[in-house]
């Protein structure tokens, strides 16, 4: 006979339970925003959120669940902490490979309190067992234990407190519908502008306690790939050469050599970019060709060439996507100084 059973939490129960805080990837020094008001960008996803927070809090209820899309680095896990901060509770952080059970899932939602927001990066990669484990505790704020097989089974269901679940992916395709309809609020970040970009590097300039110029600054920002992080990393990296060759100050003669060293031309490619141009335009005349195909020439996963790789190289407007395969766009060509339409010439190897 199955039975229920109400607010009893089993002794099974892993406590795995464990709050984070952002950390920089580079250094212990933080240039996330801590506020909405400090955010630049995503404008109308900003003011969004600034409604519907300022609704939830003179209600008194938590937050609906958010989703956020898009591709990495455009400040998804940013405005989950932002959340998080103007709701006035704190945050508890994981991602979707990291939930490889029920188990998992469960020690965290048993633990939360009221408010509290849970962020998973990566959904997406949430596997299927563990995600039906969400549906009840989104929808219902409750979850179901089962004990025993067969006759001998029986139910526990335990009622959680009200939370805000905020989830981030890169392929919001890969989402199952029932998942994905849960979510009161679903925005997609897009790349940024350079304008955008410009005040990203001279906030961050400011809290690395550097000296850069607007000229500076915008040389950067216009080589950040329309990313934050990116921006924020080259910024690092500009810094280090201005420090040492440069007396400290970025200028943009400062940035171009520093960022011609680390190999990031005039329009953001790095050395992946490049070679991933040149396996479609030297080894399959151009495309079409399949993501796998590259793949495997280039010897790189090819998750990273879609996550990571390929968005920017799309929006650009280097890479053309069709339903053959990818192929590379004249502007790839001018790029590369490597004559259209396949005939064999040279091209500048500096610029590779």
């Amino acid at each position: 006979m199955i039975y229920e059973e109400e607010n009893k939490i089993p002794d099974i129960l892993p406590d795995i339970l464990k709050e984070k805080s952002p950390l920089d990837e580079e250094n212990n020094l933080n240039l996330r925003p801590k506020r909405l008001s400090e955010y630049i960008g995503q404008e109308k996803i900003v003011e969004t959120l600034k409604i519907a927070i300022e609704a939830a809090l003179q209600r008194k209820e938590p937050l609906d669940h958010v989703l956020f899309n898009g591709p990495p680095g455009l400040g998804k896990t940013t405005l989950a902490h932002i959340i998080a901060s103007e709701m006035g509770t704190k945050i508890i952080t994981s991602s979707g490979p990291a939930l490889e059970k029920g188990g998992d899932l469960m020690g965290i939602l048993t633990h939360m309190e009221k408010g509290d927001v849970f962020f998973i990066d990566e959904i997406h990669r949430i596997p299927k067992v563990v995600e039906e484990f969400l549906y009840p505790a989104m929808e219902d704020f409750a979850v179901d234990f089962i004990f025993d097989k067969g006759v001998h089974a029986r139910t526990h269901r335990y009622r959680l407190e009200p939370f805000t679940l905020i989830g981030a992916t890169t392929r919001a395709g890969l989402l199952s519908s029932p998942l994905r309809e849960r979510f009161g609020i679903t925005r997609d970040l897009d790349f940024y502008n350079e304008k955008d970009l410009v005040r990203i590097v001279k906030r961050s300039s400011a809290i690395l306690e550097v000296t850069t110029e607007e000229e500076g600054a915008y040389e950067i920002a216009r080589r950040a790939r329309g990313t934050p992080r990116v921006a924020n990393r080259l910024l690092k990296r500009v810094r280090d050469y201005a420090q040492v060759r440069a007396e400290g100050k970025i200028t943009k003669e400062v940035a171009m050599e520093a960022l011609a060293l680390e190999g990031i031309d005039e329009h953001g490619l790095g050395e992946t970019d490049r070679k991933l141009l040149k396996t479609i335009i030297l080894n399959y005349k151009g495309g079409p060709v399949g993501l796998e195909a590259i793949a495997s020439t280039l010897q790189v996963e090819s998750d990273v060439l879609l996550d990571v790789v390929e968005p920017y190289l799309l929006k650009s407007g280097f890479v053309i996507r069709t339903s053959q395969g990818r192929k590379a766009s004249e502007k790839a060509y001018a790029h590369l100084n490597i004559p259209h339409k396949g005939e064999p010439g040279l091209f500048d190897k500096r610029r590779l």
